[in-house]
């Protein structure tokens, strides 16, 4: 298992994450044989958010009902959280995060959350109202670090005209097949080519420079919750056919080199699996450490679809 160091933080991490967002209806047992064989395969990060499962804090509420940690292991774990969407809507006030935050904790039987992230950009924030909630966590030992998912490098900079912790993630949706994050950058100033396309402002190049950590959501998907490409021969031919060569030469499965093409990048971004099955987080651990040459990365790239102008 490839680990990274959580940028501003002492924290070594792994750089696959293992996401509970559908766990709601598992049982005490298939939760945590699903967890001990993540963490039996290296990894150390577990990703939820307030609002999965259906009802608020439902699947933290199955986490902390079924794992049962003593302080010390606790300590060997990175649990992180997301905050912010309502029923119909987006909410960082102060209020609602401190009162989420609570419930959380509550939820997974913790005291700390190691990560709190603000889950999709709120276009009323007001960025001392989210400040004034991150000092409160901060001081009160309830939150070690913060950070963002899917926001934007403008959206980044005005919350940080108020808040004074570092933010230290952006979790953003990005697989092989979904790469506007990579691919624009790729075939930048392309006059009537779609791909060239700036649709982020540049994040992939900002989260380096600013010591940003990003996490890939939905790795496998084909775009929006569209269904996995794994497998999917009618629309990807050209790319499983790659992908099962990558394979069969590093001993992995496809999971394991569709996890290792985003662990290759440089910018060093974590894997967030959504998978409910042991053995698929240990093919996605044994795929991170692989180091495809640049000739296989970009082999993927365009297999995908994606032009190398």
């Amino acid at each position: 298992m490839k680990t990274y160091t959580l940028p501003q933080t002492d924290l070594n991490v792994s750089s696959i994450i293992l996401g509970m967002m559908r766990i709601s209806n598992m049982s005490n047992g298939e939760i945590q044989q699903l967890v001990d064989g993540a963490r039996d395969a290296g990894v150390t990060f577990f990703d939820h958010a307030d609002v999965y499962g259906g009802a608020p804090h439902r699947c933290e509420a199955r986490f902390g009902e079924a794992i049962s940690l003593t302080a010390a292991e606790r300590e060997k774990l990175v649990i992180q959280s997301k905050v912010g969407i309502r029923e119909g809507f987006f909410d960082f006030s102060a209020e609602h995060i401190l009162a989420s935050v609570d419930q959380s904790l509550a939820a997974l039987k913790t005291d700390y959350l190691d990560v709190l992230l603000l889950h999709r950009p709120d276009t009323l924030v007001e960025p001392e109202e989210v400040a004034a909630a991150f000092d409160t966590l901060k001081s009160a030992g309830k939150v070690r670090h913060f950070g963002v998912s899917n926001h934007t490098p403008g959206q980044v900079e005005l919350l940080k005209t108020a808040v004074k912790q570092p933010l230290i993630v952006n979790q953003v949706q990005l697989s092989i097949t979904h790469a506007p994050l990579i691919a624009s950058g790729v075939a930048a100033n392309m006059a009537g080519l779609d791909q060239s396309i700036d649709r982020d402002n540049g994040l992939l190049d900002y989260s380096r420079i600013n010591g940003m950590m990003l996490q890939a959501w939905s790795p496998f998907q084909k775009g929006f919750f569209d269904g996995v490409f794994l497998g999917d021969n009618e629309n990807f031919a050209d790319l499983n056919g790659a992908i099962d060569e990558l394979a069969k030469a590093y001993g992995v499965t496809p999971t394991g080199i569709a996890v290792a093409w985003i662990t290759r990048h440089p910018a060093k971004i974590q894997v967030v699996l959504g998978t409910t099955k042991p053995e698929r987080v240990v093919e996605a651990a044994a795929g991170s450490s692989i180091s495809m040459t640049r000739e296989e990365w970009y082999r993927l790239f365009r297999a995908a679809g994606h032009t190398l102008p």
